[in-house]
């Protein structure tokens, strides 16, 4: 059996578990990503690229388990220095795969499309 992780998504305190290599690849960002994995559970992370590093909306900021996160590509770290707000823990959803428990908070300017569904 593999193992199961935890996604929290703040503000809204959602948490999904999933056994790895379980869920089926949605085609949004990288399989296995932070942005596929809240698409799979129907919650949505904005991403006007569609998920292929173009932007900037699916920007988010790793508050726990930053080493369950798969490390930073140059094409990430590139286009993360872009985004509103950066700060030291700040991930692109749709690149950022998830390798164990972990948390982040969608930043402030992010949130409406969360509430609104776009």
């Amino acid at each position: 059996m593999g193992e199961v992780p935890k996604v929290t998504f703040l503000p809204a305190n959602e948490t999904f578990e999933y056994e790895e290599g379980k869920l089926p690849y949605k085609g949004h960002g990288l399989p296995g990503s932070l942005l596929d994995i809240a698409m799979n559970f129907g919650f949505h992370l904005e991403h006007a690229c569609g998920g292929s590093c173009a932007c900037t909306t699916c920007h988010v900021v790793t508050k726990q388990g930053v080493n369950n996160l798969s490390e930073m590509e140059d094409d990430e770290m590139d286009r993360v220095e872009q985004a509103a707000g950066v700060e030291l823990n700040s991930r692109l959803g749709c690149q950022a795969i998830v390798k164990g428990d972990v948390t982040v908070l969608i930043p402030e300017w992010n949130r409406n499309y969360v509430s609104e569904g776009h």
